[in-house]
């Protein structure tokens, strides 16, 4: 802790973190014992994140995180597409295809910024708020794989006709961005995604990343 920041703060963003990484909550010893301070600045701590519903407790005197995280979450993603909309302008631009960022919001992939190029006789329609499962689609699947690939970087995922008959999909994961989860994709009417496309949706991936850390 330096001066310029404050310790009663750091220390309830703390609690919020301990139960976001938590599926069964957490107990007030069990918080007092993972930040090591003592149960009573616990019990202050949860009824003061109570008081702004970021925080619950069951009837077992369990913590967990509250539906106010939620709503805060949702002014997330404006603030994201607004980061991401060059980048996938230029992207939809050159490949002639639909672009779109994907974000993680419990066990689906959701849309939260589409981009369709200006130039195409036709193109696939694409929108935001769109949802499919994380593994179904080059969107989801993409994610997935970083996922997997841990400290590696996994590249460009390619899929066709797993979210709509005819429509091919590349897409790429975000990668060391703080707190988001997600990937940059393309998706287009085609047998097959041209060679060239893949790298490309990559560099746009790194583009989205840069632009939000």
């Amino acid at each position: 802790m330096t001066a310029e920041t404050s310790q009663t703060l750091d220390r309830g963003l703390r609690v919020l973190k301990l139960l976001a990484d938590t599926d069964h909550g957490l107990t007030v010893t069990e918080l007092s014992n993972k930040l090591g301070v003592n149960r009573t600045v616990v019990y202050r701590l949860l009824a003061t994140l109570e008081q702004h519903a970021l925080v619950r407790r069951d009837l077992g005197g369990r913590a967990r995180v509250g539906l106010g995280v939620l709503r805060l979450g949702r002014q997330v993603h404006p603030l994201v597409r607004e980061a991401a909309l060059p980048a996938l302008r230029s992207l939809a631009e050159d490949i002639g295809a639909t672009a779109h960022l994907t974000l993680v919001d419990g066990a689906e992939a959701l849309a939260v910024a589409v981009v369709e190029p200006t130039w195409t006789d036709y193109h696939v329609a694409y929108r935001a708020g769109f949802r499919h499962p994380l593994d179904r689609g080059a969107a989801g699947k993409a994610i997935l794989a970083a996922r997997a690939a841990a400290a590696e970087e996994p590249g460009y995922t390619l899929t066709h006709g797993e979210l709509e008959a005819g429509a091919s999909g590349a897409a790429a994961p975000l990668l060391g961005v703080t707190g988001v989860e997600g990937s940059v994709g393309v998706v287009m009417l085609a047998d097959a995604v041209p060679e060239r496309v893949g790298p490309r949706v990559v560099d746009a991936a790194k583009e989205v990343a840069e632009a939000l850390r």
